[in-house]
């Protein structure tokens, strides 16, 4: 068994609810911080935050950067996995992701929530 302390997030939310969409990176930063390691998963319309230039116009609160807090995860050495059918039906493709984005099928999620100390969904 792992030693490694795991925290993933489902994010399921994007620009429609910029407030839902912000805190589990927020939170994710904090987990960095602490030596847990974070995984964020987008699902729905949150894989959009996966997309160049989307985060930019996502905005939750004055002095809260979405664009910063996705940087300092993947600059982290984390990625953003992405649920492959969400990311079908938007009719996306890799090229459209920032670097550290991933797409994902479902026995990826399954595993990352299995070995996780908690899942938290947004």
């Amino acid at each position: 068994m792992s030693d490694e302390r795991k925290i993933v997030y489902i994010v399921t939310h994007g620009e429609e609810d910029p407030e839902i969409a912000t805190i589990p990176f927020i939170l994710a930063n904090s987990a960095m911080a602490m030596d847990v390691t974070p995984v964020i998963i987008l699902q729905s319309n949150g894989v959009m935050l996966g997309v160049k230039g989307y985060a930019d116009k996502v905005h939750f609160k004055e002095g809260i950067s979405l664009k910063q807090l996705i940087e300092n995860y993947v600059d982290g050495g984390n990625q953003l996995l992405l649920c492959s059918p969400c990311v079908e039906k938007r009719k996306l493709s890799e090229k459209d992701f920032v670097n550290g984005a991933i797409i994902v099928g479902a026995a990826r999620v399954n595993e990352e929530a299995l070995t996780g100390i908690n899942v938290l969904t947004y």
